[in-house]
């Protein structure tokens, strides 16, 4: 059976710019066993001649000999979505409330800053060994306004910092109106790492040299995130005591007691940790793998953010509304065949600002191996939500619970997630 994409709507013809009416249709250029979005796809196109190379990697030629130094504008790549005339595009990327899905746009935005971070790394020799790019992290992403599907979008990123053989890479993705200044609707910080094909070891990338006043601020920000990083690895918990730790676990776990040996006696205003979870599992199809064989990175954020969305809704009793994404990090690969379960929970909320509640939901991603009786975590994510204000109008005698633990792990959890979340609002 033909497969074609029609760029017209599919229930009436629609007018062209010259006033004729068209309803032309496009085949799909679809790359073999490759999990795609039309984005990922062009992206994948336009690394075509790249892709060659890493899919037969000359192992035997020798790595690049010398670093280059490039600027930020020679990484910079954007990608417009025309959805005010795409038809197909608009309803590929619609949710249920007429915006864009936000899962999608993770999976897009993963393979915009690979897109990227090839670009930089590349030394335009084709006699010296590609290195091997993989998402390590995403360091935070913040939602700022509502992304409409009907006006048309546009990402932009570049590379921001380098280490030696890590990568940062900024993205913003924006929809005007003209009328506002700022018209940023979505921010994200990527990390890739550089690999060497033959050897699996780290590999050093090329320089960056930041020449605009905001690439230079970008550039210190950068550098100042990855100092963070650097302590946090190297924190060896015992900065717990000293800030009051061990009395906030307590606490939590007093709480949790009572839902467990005296449940009558329970706050109905809390719930128990375990009460809040969900969970969905698959097998890793050929489908959704990249370039390098392995299970596409922006697919797993898309599958964690979905349920994630759905656990925050299932919790509140009313329509969730995405606030930001926190620090993600990419633990190991996750390949073709892998059975990989997600499960999802509420760690806590905030009711400081009764208009606006904060619901913290965490998504731990697990490959399974019942052959071998093992379960190894790949990845875990953060999401914070909001409830949309249409639907707390709707339900204003509903309130928003408070989270407790029953066990020691989930008090432990819950505390680390607080405590980082409160040093990234002092630390930006």
């Amino acid at each position: 059976i033909p497969i074609s994409s029609t760029f017209t709507s599919p229930f009436e013809k629609s007018p062209q710019r010259d006033g004729s009416i068209s309803s032309t249709r496009k085949p799909l250029s679809l790359w073999p066993g490759m999990y795609h979005s039309p984005v990922t796809n062009a992206l994948w196109e336009t690394r075509s001649k790249t892709f060659e190379r890493l899919l037969d990697p000359p192992l035997d030629a020798p790595p690049q000999s010398e670093l280059l130094t490039k600027t930020p504008s020679e990484s910079r790549m954007t990608i417009a979505y025309n959805f005010s005339e795409d038809y197909i595009l608009r309803e590929q990327y619609r949710d249920p409330w007429n915006e864009v899905r936000i899962g999608k746009l993770l999976e897009d935005l993963d393979a915009l800053a690979g897109t990227i971070s090839v670009k930089h790394c590349s030394d335009v020799d084709s006699t010296t060994r590609p290195l091997y790019l993989v998402t390590a992290s995403v360091d935070k992403m913040v939602l700022k306004k509502p992304i409409s599907v009907d006006v048309d979008l546009q990402i932009t990123g570049a590379v921001t910092w380098v280490g030696r053989s890590s990568i940062e890479i900024q993205l913003d993705i924006t929809q005007p109106p003209s009328a506002v200044a700022n018209n940023i609707a979505l921010t994200a910080n990527f990390i890739f790492v550089a690999r060497d094909y033959k050897t699996g070891k780290a590999a050093p990338v090329n320089r960056v040299i930041p020449q605009t006043e905001r690439e230079k601020l970008l550039y210190e920000s950068a550098e100042a995130r990855n100092k963070l990083r650097k302590r946090k690895i190297g924190d060896d918990g015992r900065h717990e005591i000293e800030n009051g730790f061990k009395n906030r676990y307590e606490a939590l776990l007093r709480e949790g007691r009572i839902f467990c040996d005296m449940p009558a006696l329970a706050d109905r205003e809390s719930i128990l940790l375990r009460d809040t979870r969900l969970e969905n599992s698959l097998i890793c199809q050929p489908q959704q793998r990249n370039i390098h064989g392995r299970i596409f990175g922006g697919f797993l954020m898309h599958r964690a953010f979905e349920l994630a969305f759905t656990t925050a809704y299932t919790f509140a009793g009313m329509m969730p509304s995405f606030l930001e994404g926190d620090h993600v990090d990419f633990l190991r690969p996750v390949d073709v065949g892998d059975f990989l379960r997600f499960k999802s929970c509420v760690l806590y909320t905030e009711h400081q600002n009764s208009d606006q509640p904060l619901i913290h939901v965490e998504v731990v991603a697990h490959v399974t191996r019942p052959e071998f009786k093992s379960s190894e975590v790949s990845n875990r994510f953060y999401f914070t939500f909001t409830v949309r204000p249409e639907a707390k109008a709707m339900n204003n005698c509903h309130r928003i619970r408070k989270v407790v633990p029953a066990t020691e792990e989930e008090a432990r959890r819950i505390i680390e997630r607080m405590d980082a979340d409160s040093n990234e609002e002092i630390n930006p």
